[in-house]
């Protein structure tokens, strides 16, 4: 039961303090889900990242729920994914009831404009740490630079070169170990 509770209270703190989505929350996942509780890997977290964004959902939800369901099967990834989704209702019914009031206030306009500027640092500080975990060899950077370019320039789903991208690291897994053998 004190997972649980653990899995729901840590989740509700991500959510309550994350502003941004997934991305912004991986510093505050780092924090509970790898260092504090140990309830999953750096690399268990990015294959939950990874994941969440080739599956329907918020990738924050998904990454909740997975954890969650690690820990305590489905009891555990419900009680993550309500942690993590109830501070976004709480929160969101309190504005909806008094935004249009102060909408067009400047001191309201440029909180959330620093809040935007918090949020690109916390998520570039966030894709630092994975690429440093992520990215091993020259393959790695080549892999990385195609999905770039195909994100940047191309017409083409996230998710497709998500996909593609998995594909490519099991093709370049398999010829490197029939090099070795």
């Amino acid at each position: 039961m004190k997972v649980l509770v653990d899995l729901y209270i840590s989740w509700f703190k991500m959510g309550l303090f994350t502003f941004g989505g997934g991305y912004a929350m991986l510093p505050m996942i780092q924090k509970e889900v790898i260092e504090k509780h140990h309830w999953a890997t750096e690399e268990e977290v990015m294959d939950y990242y990874a994941i969440g964004q080739c599956t329907p959902g918020i990738i924050a939800v998904n990454t909740a729920t997975f954890v969650g369901y690690y820990q305590k099967g489905v009891i555990g990834g419900i009680a993550a994914t309500l942690g993590v989704i109830s501070p976004s209702i709480i929160i969101i019914s309190l504005i909806a009831s008094v935004l249009s009031n102060f909408a067009e206030i400047t001191l309201v306009q440029n909180a959330l404009a620093g809040i935007r500027v918090a949020v690109c640092f916390l998520m570039g500080t966030s894709i630092l740490k994975l690429w440093k975990s992520s990215v091993k060899d020259i393959t790695g950077i080549f892999v990385f630079a195609i999905a770039l370019l195909l994100a940047y320039f191309a017409n083409i789903s996230v998710v497709i070169i998500v996909i593609l991208a998995g594909v490519a690291g099991i093709v370049i897994s398999k010829v490197r170990r029939m090099k070795h053998e």
